[in-house]
């Protein structure tokens, strides 16, 4: 104001003599508060004052002493005043009357503006707020800016949404969880189960499949129990199509050799000998399913590899099923 004679928020010429001192009531413990209400004032008041006075009050006190009945007068003092004297100190409903960067003084000084940007930003470093610390304190805080590291958040899962074709006959059971423990929310209605889509896709699987093995001794027709064993037959039936299986020899002949695993295909094989193939690389150790990975096995107990003419997936031990049968 001494430098340019204007009012450094709205522009408007205004000099020093134009200011008015305003006068804060204080509690016990030094919070200011209203001298007629008594209530402290927070981020959330609406403060005004008087400008003949300087009195600072919450707005309920002037309205409901002031304006409402009709006395226009100081409540300390006794002074009189008019409506136009009444001037807003703080106002949480109309925040951008408050906002600095809307200033004329801002808008104006692009130094100034720079300045509280800088500002905002120091802000954000702990270190802001610290004015005074001893050397191990400082040492500590530069150790840890060097060598902390945030935490990787979760990414939320979205929510599956039951549909007619994946919505199972139960439900999510979150009802009777919320109901039972204080560590659950509170679930007020019933949302039926998702369903995988491995599920859904396999139990409408109801027929057997059927693949032809061209080898250089002859044909061999497959049927392939697809119901029974569904992973197994798409993970064949897909090699089969894409060509994974083309050009392959069995790698492995054992004589009189029979497997004693449960089996969920069915193909041809000796009494005497039994062959291993559906490996790439014809070495028994390559081979990778459909997916990338092994699956699990899918044990029949109607359906044993206990005699001529069955094919099983080859595998080194529970749930490594492969490409090798």
């Amino acid at each position: 104001m001494k430098k340019h004679g204007v009012n450094p928020v709205t522009g408007k010429k205004l000099s020093i003599k134009e200011l008015i001192p305003l006068k804060f009531n204080k509690d016990d413990q030094g919070n200011f508060r209203c001298p007629v209400t008594f209530k402290t004032f927070t981020p959330n008041s609406h403060i005004v004052t008087i400008r003949q006075t300087g009195n600072v009050y919450a707005l309920e006190a002037v309205q409901e002493l002031n304006l409402k009945a009709g006395h226009l007068k100081d409540l300390l003092t006794d002074e009189p005043f008019q409506r136009k004297d009444i001037i807003t100190l703080q106002d949480p409903n109309n925040l951008e009357k408050f906002n600095m960067e809307q200033f004329h003084h801002v808008k104006l000084d692009l130094k100034t503006k720079s300045e509280i940007e800088a500002e905002k930003k120091a802000m954000q470093d702990p270190k802001f707020y610290i004015r005074r610390m001893n050397n191990e304190t400082r040492e500590t805080l530069e150790r840890l800016e060097k060598e902390y590291v945030p935490p990787e958040r979760m990414q939320e899962i979205p929510e599956e949404t039951a549909d007619e074709l994946n919505a199972a006959h139960y439900s999510q059971g979150r009802v009777a969880a919320g109901f039972t423990s204080t560590a659950m929310d509170p679930v007020t209605h019933q949302k039926a189960a998702v369903l995988d889509a491995e599920s859904v896709r396999y139990s409408r699987v109801t027929k057997n499949g059927y693949v032809r093995i061209v080898s250089n001794y002859g044909v061999i027709n497959l049927e392939l129990y697809c119901k029974q064993a569904p992973r197994a037959c798409e993970n064949f039936i897909t090699h089969c199509k894409n060509g994974y299986y083309n050009n392959t020899r069995f790698h492995r002949v054992i004589r009189n050799f029979m497997a004693s695993i449960l089996c969920s295909l069915e193909t041809l094989i000796s009494l005497v000998y039994s062959m291993q193939g559906g490996d790439p690389t014809g070495t028994g150790k390559g081979g990778e399913s459909i997916w990338g990975k092994p699956f699990k096995d899918e044990i029949i107990h109607s359906l044993s590899h206990d005699q001529r003419g069955v094919l099983s997936m080859a595998n080194r031990g529970s749930d490594t099923n492969q490409s090798q049968l």
